[in-house]
């Protein structure tokens, strides 16, 4: 029925006008409050007489004319009612897209020129309305609505109607298509985002320039968008750079990775260091999200699949048992550092403590090495030396060189020939090792290439890194002839590390005495020696020294530029909280996953002092930002690596605030299936603590870990889900919030099948007599109504034998249905009914007629209830209680 307060405008009076005749009349009446009354009411005049087409085109043709009022408040009406119109329509009118199309669009795109503000305003908000409902055709968008749009953003246009027209343009362009947005509407927008007269202009520009790139893809962004993105980083107004650093990382997405690099790196940098402290602010808070898409799957080795998860990719290299790397770790390097992902090494420090430490299986081993050594231990040779057979000579299972043995240098003399032949077809074999042989010509040359090319970019210091490296190998080349004999050492490295190396490094290079193939690779402040007892070319082996030495570079400096690590590792230096943002450390946390993606589990070393240091902060959000995605993080670094570093944090978060605690909790699933089984089972011990909060009317806390130990059962063996998560289960069950019980009985009914499916007879059956005591016998009507439910759940999950449902739980069930709580009787209805009765085989294999008539024999009042299960057990007709 149509409202009331539009009644007197369609009821007949002296007039004889029809109640639509009575419409047009106020509609033009010279009342102003006439005409907004039928503004207002038209969706329910619609609604009452849109049945009959006359009726509706007459109403839709008042609708056109009243849009034509000279009175702003009027038009403000009507359009406010355009939208519900149209969802009406839509509803209900076959032909909608004809009747919106002839007349409702038009009156939404002749208002956004409209002279009132409020008129305008009022049509915006419609038109995106409209737009997010889909309600308007793609012919419309592009034939009536982007041709206004185009008009009011021309250069001679008022300034109102520009910004008004630009930021619907931006918000239009998510719900066009690609070539409709790069055809009609991009060019515009480049010529905006010039507009050197209107501050709001490039303002708005900016904001939405991450959605235009989106858009329109990476070959418009590079040729189009991207010499403005340059322009506006560099504006004048801070205002117009923090809106540029906001959006980095999709602009960054929207590129290639050499634009990425080259380009917008050094933009980046411009921006974290820019004179305005909101600028630097916004620049930090997206620096993590921008290194993050310097990540590949081809580099990371993970993908994102389709549900959002990470998942790792299995890739398996057919020369893999023949195959290796030289690896060369540091002292901070975690374990498996691996340059090609081909090897896996052990890692062994000093300074670790000796639980801490793990000892090659070398018999020998007496003592651990000098401070600050760490011995690297390649389970596979490196395909460029000469391999050395097994009962050979290693030295990597020495702490330190001892004298050599004269039967194996012998043996490996006569050996070096077939080595050399086995290490060439390997070579060939390996696709993806180039051909590194120093004799060469064609590889020096091209290394000389390599170098003129690298010289105008000095001013990088990893790019003067790799050409220090890269002299090296060409000296190494030019130096093929010369051998020497006996203990050698040769220094690659200097104090300063990799990639800030003094101009003498290449005459000590050259000086030292060469090495041999398969020889130690020791790390001791900040040098890399190789250790041997043999012979071998000496530029052979600074050969590949050197192209090691460049592998590294490859993953550590080419990964990510190494100034925008820097900075990103500078995050949690409290100096930054002063100048730039004091929420500066949790913006690091948030996005320390996505940069330990991206540089890989091999460069962890990098990023392990500044988790520790986020780890430890002051401030509770920081470490609760951590413990939400601290399982995440597992994923990334694998499990050797979570147990030594990631462990020890997710132990101290266990006893932190809830505030991090939860963050803990909410994914204890995720974190502990990445754990061994040994390391797993030590927090059966800790999970009781979860039961200990310090608010107590937290409740959902303790509903989230009823939720975990859901899903940890099957991590556990049935004796250790008995021994411990049986206890905290039955707590639960007890709880004072309903939420929590309830969740609980699931806990209940999932060990319950755990026992079962394990064969664990004994220990079910004293679990179901632990259930009988505590619920079914329990002298408060929660316990037994939830007997009830864990009985049905029982059934309904399958968790046990029928024939050991009904000699162990089905009696006691039946003994409810006496209850004298209605609550009680009425689930065990619900129970026996839905769930028992549909197990039909219940009476034939327990081979007693007993449980059938018990079903029946009830007390007189349990009426309700033996109605219930009668009409279920007897005829298929559904009956109410």
């Amino acid at each position: 029925a149509v409202k009331s307060w539009i009644l007197p405008f369609l009821d007949a009076g002296q007039d004889n006008l029809t109640p639509l005749g009575r419409l047009e009349k106020y509609a033009f009446s010279e009342n102003i409050f006439n005409r907004q009354i039928v503004a207002r009411g038209l969706i329910d005049v619609l609604r009452e007489f849109s049945d009959n087409e006359n009726d509706f085109i007459s109403i839709m043709e008042t609708v056109a004319r009243m849009s034509e009022d000279a009175e702003p408040t009027v038009r403000a009406e009507l359009m406010e009612q355009v939208p519900n119109i149209a969802m009406f329509l839509h509803e209900s009118r076959p032909n909608f897209p004809v009747a919106f199309s002839r007349y409702l669009v038009p009156i939404v795109v002749r208002y956004l020129t409209d002279p009132n503000n409020q008129v305008r305003k009022t049509s915006q908000a419609a038109l995106l309305v409209l737009l997010e409902q889909g309600l308007i055709c793609k012919t419309d968008m592009e034939g009536k609505v982007c041709p206004v749009l185009l008009e009011l953003t021309e250069p001679n246009s008022d300034d109102d109607y520009k910004i008004e027209a630009l930021a619907i343009m931006c918000k239009l362009i998510t719900m066009l298509g690609k070539d409709t947005v790069e055809h009609r509407l991009l060019l515009r927008y480049c010529e905006l985002c010039s507009d050197s007269r209107l501050f709001q202009v490039r303002k708005v520009c900016a904001v939405n320039f991450g959605e235009f790139c989106s858009i329109v893809g990476q070959e418009a962004t590079e040729k189009l968008l991207l010499p403005k993105f340059y322009d506006l980083c560099s504006d004048s107004l801070w205002g117009i750079r923090k809106a540029c650093a906001e959006c980095f990382m999709v602009v960054s997405h929207c590129t290639s990775a050499v634009v990425r690099r080259s380009k917008l790196s050094p933009l980046f940098i411009n921006l974290i260091s820019d004179q305005s402290r909101w600028v630097r602010q916004a620049a930090f808070q997206s620096l993590g999200r921008f290194i993050s898409t310097f990540a590949t799957p081809s580099g990371t080795g993970f993908h994102f699949h389709e549900d959002g998860t990470l998942r790792e990719i299995r890739t398996f290299n057919k020369q893999q048992a023949s195959s290796s790397s030289l690896s060369i770790c540091f002292p901070e390097s975690p374990p498996h550092l691996d340059l090609t992902e081909q090897c896996s090494e052990k890692v062994l420090s000093a300074s670790q403590t000796p639980e801490d430490t793990y000892y090659p299986p070398a018999q020998s081993l007496n003592k651990p090495p000098a401070e600050g050594i760490i011995l690297v231990r390649s389970e596979c040779s490196t395909p460029t030396f000469n391999q050395q057979t097994d009962d050979m000579y290693n030295s990597f299972h020495y702490w330190r060189p001892v004298l050599p043995d004269i039967s194996q240098d012998l043996e490996l003399l006569q050996s070096e020939g077939k080595d050399e032949e086995t290490g060439k077809e390997m070579l060939k074999g390996e696709e993806e090792v180039p051909n590194l042989n120093p004799k060469d010509p064609a590889m020096s040359c091209q290394i000389q290439k390599v170098l003129e090319s690298l010289q105008p970019h000095l001013d990088d210091p990893d790019v003067q890194a790799q050409v220090q490296v890269l002299s090296a190998a060409l000296k190494a080349a030019q130096l093929e002839s010369q051998e020497n004999d006996g203990d050698q050492v040769v220094s690659v490295l200097g104090n300063e590390g990799i990639t800030h190396k003094p101009p003498e490094m290449d005459a000590h290079f050259l000086n030292t005495p060469p090495t041999s193939p398969g020889s130690s690779v020791l790390v001791n402040g900040g040098h890399v020696a190789l250790y041997s007892h043999n012979t071998a070319p000496l530029s052979k082996i600074i050969w590949n020294c050197s192209m090691s030495m460049l592998s590294i570079f490859l993953v550590l400096s080419n990964v990510v530029p190494q100034q925008l690590l820097d900075q990103y590792l500078s995050m949690t230096d409290p100096a930054r909280a002063q100048t730039v943002d004091t929420e500066i450390a949790r913006h690091c946390a948030f996005s320390l996953p996505g940069v330990a993606l991206t540089l890989g589990r091999q460069n962890w070393h990098c990023l392990k002092d500044t988790y520790e240091t986020l780890a430890t902060d002051v401030q509770w959000k920081v470490r609760r930002t951590l413990a939400f995605s601290i399982h995440e993080l597992a994923v990334i670094l694998g499990d050797q690596l979570t147990a030594a570093d990631l462990v020890p944090i997710f132990n101290g978060f266990l006893k932190d605030l809830d505030e991090v605690r939860i963050g803990v909790l909410k994914h204890l699933y995720d974190f502990l299936k990445l754990l061994h089984a040994d390391k797993r089972r030590e927090y059966l011990y800790q999970l009781q603590e979860f039961m200990v909060t310090d608010n107590s009317r937290n409740w959902r806390f303790r509903f989230e870990l009823a939720e975990q130990l859901i899903l940890i059962i099957e991590l556990y063996s049935h004796h250790d889900v008995y021994n411990y998560l049986r206890q905290i289960a039955l707590d639960l069950c007890s709880d004072k919030v309903s939420e929590v019980r309830w969740i609980s009985y699931k806990l209940v009914v999932e060990i319950l099948q755990k026992l079962y499916s394990c064969g664990a007879h004994d220990l079910s059956l004293n679990f179901i007599n632990e259930l009988v005591v505590r619920f079914c016998h329990c002298p408060k009507w929660v316990g037994r109504q939830a007997f009830a439910f864990i009985c049905q759940a029982v059934v309904e999950e399958d968790c046990m034998p029928m024939d050991q449902f009904a000699q162990h739980l089905l009696p006691c069930l039946l003994s409810l249905s006496s209850d004298p709580v209605p609550n009680v009787r009425v689930l065990v209805a619900k129970a026996l009914r839905q769930s028992v009765l549909e197990k039909c085989k219940i009476f034939t294999c327990t081979n007693s007629p007993v449980f059938f008539p018990a079903l029946l024999d009830t007390k007189p009042s349990s009426k309700s209830l033996r109605l219930t299960v009668r009409a279920d057990a007897l005829t298929p007709a559904f009956c109410h209680f």
